[in-house]
């Protein structure tokens, strides 16, 4: 793969000029961008990959929603429906896709829709909801709506300074186009991270003056959850376990279970695999599944596994800067109503 992808440079090149030449039409408004009179904010990243939006979009939900009518608007990736959707809960994954169906489950109060045509989307979202704020998922790179903030994330393994274009690397576009977010994160860095590592990444990422730099980790919850009230891993402990993922990168999950000397049988699948009567016989098969949220929300539809868990996740920012950061959100949320 290695040495496919540096024969596949020429082409990085060309897609790298490609995007380079958009975004600057975009820049000058040759391309047009529609904007809103009204907050929104936009989670994104630089490169292909789990960096940890949905993290980011639960964690600004319980920011905002006990004060403001809070929406989110995703594309519905993998879905096999197409145009605007309204959630209300009952959709299957297949439907709406895993993460937004998601944000609906634990968010009972948020405004979830999706639609493949950002613009499209919100205009409908605005007419039909009327919200005060609407958080955009994955929409960095969808430069036909012009969000009032944007929040890029980048992983503290693989950030994107350290990166390269598609298909030679894993960037969506140049690095230089991290300049149109006005915060960066620094998602799933080690809790213990030290303050000269903190430095250097600020001085490698070389932000501008209207930026904001912050870090986070990943916290896995010492429960584990079904359609049933949760209860704590160490009572599955010794059962016969199988991990059943397909996000862009398990080992983290993997390593935390480790850490709690749990011992269980991996099924790895791609990110937003979709499992095949096969893949689902053989997890019909495992006396005790464990899977990712996410996964739980493809799973949950397609079969009924009577021992079927999930472990929840939270984003949290190293130090003392949650309070920064929340100040940051509020402000523009704010100052734009």
């Amino acid at each position: 793969m290695i040495i496919l992808r540096k024969i596949l440079f020429p082409f990085a090149l060309l897609y790298g000029i490609v995007m380079l030449l958009r975004n600057f039409l975009y820049d000058i408004r040759v391309f047009k961008s529609s904007s809103f009179p009204f907050p929104v904010i936009c989670v994104g990243n630089l490169s292909v990959g789990g960096t940890g939006k949905s993290p980011m979009i639960e964690y600004l939900l319980t920011l905002l929603i006990s004060n403001y009518k809070t929406a989110t608007l995703s594309r519905g990736y993998g879905r096999n429906s197409s145009g605007f959707h309204l959630l209300d809960g009952s959709e299957t994954a297949e439907m709406v896709g895993d993460e937004p169906l998601q944000f609906k489950s634990k968010f009972r109060r948020a405004i979830v829709a999706v639609d493949e045509k950002r613009t499209r989307g919100i205009s409908l979202l605005q007419s039909s909801c009327s919200p005060d704020v609407i958080l955009l998922d994955d929409a960095f790179q969808h430069r036909k709506v012009e969000a009032g903030l944007n929040i890029i994330l980048t992983t503290y393994n693989e950030l994107y300074i350290d990166d390269f274009i598609l298909p030679t690397g894993n960037l969506r576009e140049p690095a230089s186009g991290a300049q149109r977010a006005q915060i960066i994160v620094v998602t799933k860095c080690p809790k213990n991270m030290t303050v000269k590592k903190q430095v250097k990444i600020r001085k490698g990422l070389k932000l501008k003056d209207y930026q904001k730099l912050f870090f986070s980790y990943i916290e896995y919850s010492n429960k584990v959850y079904s359609e049933k009230p949760g209860k704590l891993i160490s009572s599955i402990s010794d059962e016969k376990i199988t991990l059943v993922t397909g996000i862009a990168n398990p080992q983290p999950l993997c390593d935390y279970l480790d850490q709690l000397h749990i011992d269980f049988e991996h099924l790895n699948f791609p990110d937003h695999h979709k499992f095949t009567k096969g893949d689902l016989n053989q997890i019909m098969e495992a006396p005790l599944v464990l899977t990712t949220e996410k996964d739980f929300m493809r799973l949950k539809g397609v079969i009924t596994h009577p021992n079927l868990y999930y472990i929840p996740i939270k984003m949290k920012f190293l130090g003392s800067k949650a309070l920064e950061f929340d100040q940051q959100i509020e402000r523009y949320v704010l100052n734009k109503k």
